[in-house]
């Protein structure tokens, strides 16, 4: 009774690690079903697009489980599994550095604002919809217009809520750079959705 949910959850991850390190194929399976969805997501945020997403979900788990092994449980599978992704995401961003593509979903015009597809009218309050979308896309943009390196420490600190000591070590960085980055890319964004505001 006296163990909280989270080390239950951290006791739970260390015998599935055990057992796919012995050859237990369904144990590697529930670590992927259990992640698959967080992995998915820290790679649409950094890269913005769900084709390298998907690519990263796979890579990520792919070479998690080749290398299991050499895994030494000195952090959760969960950290070393977002290291591993965080790099694959890093590595499909400077690939496509030279092609500034902008995905489908966040075109822009001329002027780099972002272009709000329209909605089928099927849900209640169609105007607040359209606000909500409109407000979601302008945020995702802004964030998407970070350097790589604020970028990723932001979603990591604000969006997957990782403290700034698991941040440092996931990214190899001192908590000092982590702070500096979080400072500098909460300030960007700050400054980049008033003027958006502004113009509106």
């Amino acid at each position: 009774m006296t163990d909280s949910p989270q080390a239950t959850l951290a006791d739970d991850e260390s015998l599935l690690v055990s057992e796919a390190k012995a050859g237990n194929y369904a144990a590697f399976e529930e670590l992927v079903n259990r992640y698959e969805k967080k992995i998915y997501r820290l790679g649409m945020n950094i890269t913005g697009n769900a084709e390298d997403a998907e690519d990263v979900l796979q890579e990520a788990f792919l070479k998690a489980f080749a290398h299991l092994p050499e895994f030494r449980e000195d952090s959760r599978f969960y950290t070393w599994i977002v290291r591993i992704a965080v790099n694959e995401a890093l590595m499909k961003l400077r690939k496509r550095r030279t092609s500034r593509e902008v995905p489908i979903a966040d075109s822009q015009d001329e002027n780099g604002e972002v272009v709000v597809r329209e909605f089928a009218d099927w849900k209640p309050n169609p105007e607040q919809e359209y606000a909500r979308a409109e407000l979601e896309q302008i945020l995702q943009g802004a964030v998407r217009a970070l350097p790589p390196g604020f970028r990723t420490v932001f979603y990591l600190r604000d969006v997957e809520g990782l403290s700034t000591g698991e941040t440092a070590q996931l990214l190899d960085l001192s908590v000092g750079a982590v702070k500096a980055r979080l400072f500098r890319a909460r300030l960007r964004l700050r400054e980049e959705l008033s003027k958006i505001f502004k113009r509106g």
